[in-house]
């Protein structure tokens, strides 16, 4: 059976400029456009998504702790605070929802630094390097693992 809880896709730190900011790294695409690629593919796969995108740590760890139990699942971009946060991972693994990490670019191809993730071992999956495609992922998986 389905679970018709919407999917919570949070977007970190700077994500706010895509389609301006290193578009060599990030490509052209903008936050908004994410977004409407996110509705999207839930609305293909009959679910829907709630869309989140916050500079400040804090306001993140309040977004997660409000969707523990109301949604089915997060996809998470955290950008810099993937590879910082204690505080972030801290914040998923009480909220009890099943995570796939997301990053646009590919991380491991990148400074080293940007090889660690603090939720990358309590993710269901990492997904970097898709860009935008990668969210589109990220939802399908979700979506998949329910049935």
């Amino acid at each position: 059976m389905s679970d018709n809880r919407p999917i919570l896709v949070v977007n970190g730190p700077n994500l706010n400029l895509l389609g301006t900011r290193q578009p060599e790294i990030y490509g052209s695409t903008t936050l908004a456009d994410i977004e409407n690629l996110c509705r999207g593919t839930a609305a293909d796969l009959g679910r829907k998504v709630e869309c989140f995108q916050s500079n400040h740590e804090g306001a993140i760890i309040d977004r997660i702790h409000a969707a523990r139990g109301t949604v089915a699942g997060l996809v998470m971009n955290a950008g810099a605070y993937t590879h910082t946060s204690v505080a972030i991972r801290d914040a998923v693994l009480a909220a009890e929802l099943p995570l796939i990490e997301v990053h646009l670019s590919n991380v491991h191809a990148r400074e080293p630094f940007r090889h660690v993730s603090y939720l990358a071992d309590i993710a269901v999956a990492v997904i970097s390097g898709l860009g935008p495609d990668g969210y589109v992922a990220a939802i399908r998986h979700l979506v998949a693992r329910e049935t």
